[in-house]
């Protein structure tokens, strides 16, 4: 059995707080890059030059790449072979979040309660998604979601009937009734399987999967540029005004379902989809 201090936990979190609001991963700064350069159209290749211009001055001068620091959602991977000491995991998440943000500066967000809408100060409690694992290591993912994007998410209960093409028009309808609001170009999240709670959790790790890597099934492969070739026919572009790039990276994810189901949820990203991760 592996002895953890909470405390460890707390400042692991909040350093990965700071660090992701504030540095966008390699792989997605470079694919905005390389799209930057498809782009024809001239009014969002310039976008995607301020763009750029904010990515990088944000990790220059070491503050947050966007405005809204988003609502912290944690997931995590607990060896099975760990004890935790000091402190409940929750807490120990909860308290990493209220230091991070207070600490880093980060705007917080979270309102205590949906309709009183009292914001809590320090931007908990966090959304924490957990998993028991074998081993003796934690792997922890922060991804800070803004609810710009958020807000145009989407769930849909298809039937079994329902086609390939069916699936395809629906996530880019979901993409073209969202406009300009999920600040283009997107990420998209697809969870397509598991039950009504399940695919939309599927949807938010596929936001937290690398843009540079395709699903290791051929089939969702090809599914995933379909996806992607359906979204920027919308041609709504980036930050809505037009053009070749409405999405940077369409990524599935996929479970077991019923035989009598087909769920498919749509986690919108923007352009500033954030996620770090790290093993204790």
């Amino acid at each position: 059995m592996r002895e953890i201090d909470a405390k460890i936990i707390t400042e692991t979190v909040a350093q990965m707080c700071i660090d992701a609001n504030n540095i966008l991963p390699d792989d997605l700064c470079e694919l905005i890059d390389d799209c930057s350069k498809k782009e024809s159209c001239p009014l969002a290749a310039s976008i995607f030059d301020d763009m750029k211009n904010n990515i990088s001055a944000a990790r220059q001068m070491n503050i947050p790449v966007c405005q809204d620091c988003g609502m912290a959602v944690v997931f995590a991977e607990i060896g099975q072979d760990v004890h935790i000491n000091g402190a409940s995991f929750e807490d120990a998440v909860n308290a990493g979040v209220a230091k991070g943000y207070t600490e880093g500066y980060l705007r917080c967000s979270v309102v205590s309660d949906p309709l009183k809408r009292v914001n809590t100060g320090n931007n908990t409690p966090a959304v924490i998604h957990t998993r028991i694992v074998p081993g003796d290591k934690i792997k922890l993912t922060v991804a800070p979601k803004g609810f710009g994007s958020e807000n145009m998410s989407n769930l849909k209960m298809f039937t079994p009937s329902a086609s390939r093409q069916d699936i395809i028009e629906y996530v880019a309808d979901c993409v073209r009734r969202a406009g300009s609001n999920p600040c283009p170009p997107l990420v998209v999240g697809v969870g397509i399987g598991g039950d009504f709670e399940y695919s939309a959790l599927l949807a938010k790790k596929a936001l937290c999967r690398s843009v540079s890597l395709r699903n290791p099934d051929p089939d969702y492969a090809l599914l995933e540029s379909e996806m992607l070739d359906a979204v920027n026919k919308t041609n709504i572009g980036a930050q809505g005004f037009g053009g070749d790039i409405t999405a940077l990276a369409v990524n599935i994810e996929t479970y077991a379902t019923h035989i009598a189901g087909l769920p498919v949820a749509v986690n919108m990203g923007c352009h500033v989809t954030r996620h770090t991760e790290k093993l204790i």
